[in-house]
C-alpha cells in the first residue's frame, strides 16, 4: 500500500521556463522527502486534443519564432479582462476533464499552479469535488508578470523578485501574508561551477579548441530569434574565439547553422541538447534573449550574458535586471555583438566588472527553498 502523499505540480507546455521549475522541485522532493512524499508532474494538456495542443503550445513557439510582434500583440490584448478571460474558458475545455479526473482519483495532498492557465480550472475542479487542498501559485515570470497571474487572491503566491512582490502587494491588491519571495528556480546542478580541469574536459569533450575563449549563443529550448543572422555576423567578424550554437527544437535554425559549417568548420552546432550545464561552463560569453531560465542558469554559472532580444513585457523585467545591476549588456542591433564581444574579451578590466556584479548579487538557487515551504504549507 503506497501512503506517500501526493504532491500535483501543474504545468503547461508554453516554453521550458513551467517544466523546469516543476522537474527541479520533484527531483528535490523525491531525493529528500521521497519516503513520505510522492510528487507528480502533470501536464494540463495531457490527453488533450491535438487542436488544443497546436494552438497552445506549438502556437506560442512559432508565434516567438516568427511572428513575435503578434504575440507581444496577445500579449497586449489578454490585459484586458473580457479577453484573458475568453482565452481562459477556451483553454478551460481542454484542460479541465483530464485534471479533474487526476485530481479525483489520486486525491493529492498539496498542488502547485505553474501556469496562469491552470489557475481557475484547478479552482473550479477543487469546488466542484468538495476537496480543501491547499493550491499555491508559482508565478515563473520573475520581474514582470501577466495580470492574469493574479486572478485568486485567496491562493498563496511563490514568486521570485522583491519587485513582483510590490507589484502583488500596490498594483493587484493581494494580501501581504499571501505573497512568499523565493530565489529563482533552476536545476542544482546550476549552483556549482566546474574546476578549471573540468572545464578542459568539457572542452574536449564537445570538440572545443583548448586555450580558446568561446562565445556561445542560446536562447532556450526553441533556439533564439534572428539565430542565423547572429551567427553570420559572429563568424565574419573574423573574432580569434569559439562560436557555438544551441539550435534547439528548431530545425530551420539548425539547418540554416549546419550549411555555415560547411564555410567555418571550426564553429560547433547543437541542436535539442541536455548539456546545456556544460557549454555554459566552457563559455566565456553568452549572446542569449531573455527567458528567465537562461538568464539565471548563466547568471547562476558566473558567466557574462549579452541580451539580444526579448519578449516585451513579459521578459522586459528580466533584461532589465541584468542590464541595471551591470551584469551584462543588452545589444539589439545584431550588427553591433561582434564589436560588443571583443571589447568584453579583449579587455580584462571590463569583463572582470561585469564578472564582480555578478558575485555580489549572492543569487542562488531556490529550489530547496521552494521545495520545504511546500512540505509546510
Amino acid at each position: 500500500m503506497n501512503d506517500k502523499q501526493k504532491y500535483f505540480l501543474c504545468y503547461l507546455r508554453t516554453g521550458g521556463g513551467h517544466l523546469a521549475p516543476a522537474r527541479s522541485i520533484a527531483s528535490y522532493l523525491s531525493k529528500n522527502h521521497g519516503e513520505q512524499i510522492e510528487p507528480v508532474l502533470i501536464d494540463g494538456l495531457a490527453n488533450a486534443r491535438p487542436i488544443a495542443k497546436y494552438i497552445i503550445e506549438d502556437g506560442y513557439r512559432i508565434l516567438q519564432a516568427k511572428a513575435k510582434w503578434y504575440y507581444e500583440l496577445i500579449y497586449f490584448l489578454n490585459k484586458l479582462p473580457f479577453v484573458g478571460q475568453g482565452n481562459v474558458l477556451l483553454a478551460k475545455q481542454f484542460i479541465k476533464k483530464e485534471l479533474k479526473r487526476r485530481i479525483a482519483e489520486e486525491r493529492p495532498a498539496k498542488i502547485a499552479v505553474l501556469h496562469f492557465l491552470l489557475i481557475e480550472p484547478i479552482d473550479e475542479i477543487l469546488q466542484e469535488l468538495g476537496l480543501d487542498i491547499p493550491v499555491v501559485t508559482m508565478v515563473t515570470d520573475p520581474f514582470t508578470a501577466h495580470p492574469m497571474w493574479f486572478k485568486r487572491k485567496q491562493e498563496h503566491y511563490l514568486v521570485f523578485s522583491e519587485r513582483l512582490q510590490t507589484y502583488c502587494i500596490v498594483n493587484r491588491h493581494i494580501p501581504a501574508r499571501k505573497i512568499h519571495v523565493f530565489p529563482f528556480i533552476v536545476d542544482e546542478k546550476f549552483e556549482h561551477s566546474l574546476t578549471d580541469q573540468e572545464i578542459r574536459s568539457a572542452r574536449e569533450r564537445h570538440g572545443f579548441s583548448p586555450g580558446k575563449k568561446t562565445v556561445l549563443i542560446i536562447g532556450g529550448g526553441d533556439g533564439i530569434p534572428n539565430g542565423k543572422f547572429i551567427l553570420h555576423h559572429l563568424l565574419h567578424a573574423g573574432l580569434d574565439v569559439d562560436v557555438a550554437i544551441v539550435c534547439g527544437k528548431n530545425k530551420t535554425l539548425h539547418d540554416d547553422a549546419l550549411a555555415m559549417q560547411k564555410k567555418f568548420p571550426q564553429m560547433k552546432v547543437f541542436g535539442f541538447v541536455d548539456f546545456v550545464y556544460d557549454l555554459l561552463a566552457v563559455a566565456d560569453v553568452v549572446v542569449t534573449k531573455c527567458g528567465a531560465s537562461t538568464i539565471m542558469e548563466i547568471l547562476l554559472m558566473k558567466k557574462v550574458p549579452v541580451i539580444n532580444d526579448y519578449l516585451w513585457e513579459q521578459e522586459l523585467g528580466n533584461m532589465e535586471f541584468v542590464r541595471d545591476n551591470e551584469l551584462g549588456i543588452f545589444e539589439r542591433n545584431i550588427s553591433k555583438l561582434p564589436q560588443v564581444i571583443q571589447r568584453l574579451l579583449s579587455d580584462d578590466a571590463e569583463y572582470g566588472r561585469y564578472r564582480r556584479n555578478i558575485l555580489s548579487m549572492n543569487l542562488r538557487n531556490g529550489t530547496r527553498d521552494v521545495a520545504e515551504f511546500l512540505t509546510k504549507l
